[in-house]
C-alpha cells in the first residue's frame, strides 16, 4: 500500500460508518470491484434517455436561454 492511500485510509477511519461505506463504495467502484456507486431510478433513467436524444437531436438551450437561469439564480 503505498503512503498515500494509507493515509486515506486512516483518514477515512475517522469518519461516519456512513461515510466509510461511501469512501469504500468509491474505492471498490474506482478499482472495478463492486457494483455501480450510484442506483439510479427509473425515473433518473429515463430522464437520462430522454437526455440522450435531446443531444442528439441537437436540442440544445439557446444562449439567451442559458442566459435567463443565471441571472434568475445570480449566477
Amino acid at each position: 500500500m503505498t503512503d498515500l492511500l494509507d493515509r486515506a485510509m486512516k483518514t477515512a477511519r475517522a469518519l461516519s460508518p456512513e461515510m466509510q461505506d461511501e469512501v469504500a463504495r468509491l474505492v471498490l467502484a474506482y478499482a472495478g470491484r463492486d457494483e455501480a456507486v450510484i442506483e439510479l431510478t427509473a425515473d433518473e433513467v429515463a430522464g437520462l434517455v430522454e437526455a440522450q436524444a435531446e443531444r442528439m437531436r441537437g436540442d440544445f438551450a439557446t444562449a439567451a436561454e442559458v442566459e435567463a437561469v443565471l441571472s434568475k439564480y445570480r449566477l
